[in-house]
């Protein structure tokens, strides 16, 4: 699931069921933190709360923080399967 710090720190107890259904949050746009009145560690707290086995990725595009730890998490995923077609992406040995 993807949420923007834009968008506040009271989605997850705004919409629980989608933090307590999905197996990894992406917080995005983190680098306007301190643009914003917004908390991360609210929204960490309160999406862990609902779902203390999420993967919580605090990310900017911007910047790139953070992404590492979520393409890491993502591989880790695909690991061991292959596509029909070896030329897509995630094939074994790319």
């Amino acid at each position: 699931m993807l949420l923007s710090i834009t968008e506040g720190d009271d989605k997850p107890l705004k919409y629980p069921r989608m933090f307590r259904e999905c197996e990894a949050l992406l917080v995005n746009k983190v680098d306007l933190a301190p643009h914003l009145d917004v908390s991360l560690e609210k929204i960490r707290g309160d999406a862990l709360g609902l779902n203390p086995a999420l993967q919580v990725f605090e990310v900017s595009a911007r910047s790139g923080a953070g992404l590492d730890a979520w393409y890491g998490w993502l591989q880790g995923r695909f690991e061991g399967l292959r596509p029909r077609n070896p030329s897509l992406p995630f094939a074994k040995g790319e």
